[in-house]
């Protein structure tokens, strides 16, 4: 088999999505990123740096994430609006 004939693969090995699910991937990615930093600095501004901190700082960021990326799916449409009538595309 030569090489331009084998499907690309990601950095795992592993067959990459189709062009269609960046749709989706891409928000879930910038929402896991996200909400686990917002969320850590939250909690640590919350109860400080405690022992229990890392185990609250979880429970927080899986809460934020819950909403964070349906929310981010709902309204990526209109940031994208938003953004070509503030931004010259061409």
């Amino acid at each position: 088999m030569n090489p331009s004939s084998r499907p690309s693969k990601t950095f795992f090995g592993v067959r990459k999505l189709p062009a269609r699910a960046a749709s989706w991937v891409m928000p879930l990615i910038l929402s896991i990123l996200m909400t686990f930093v917002v969320s850590m600095i939250s909690t640590l501004r919350s109860v400080g740096p405690v022992p229990e901190m890392p185990g609250i700082w979880m429970s927080a960021w899986a809460l934020s994430w819950v909403f964070a990326f349906p929310t981010l799916l709902l309204v990526l449409p209109l940031v994208r609006k938003a953004t070509s009538a503030l931004v010259d595309m061409g």
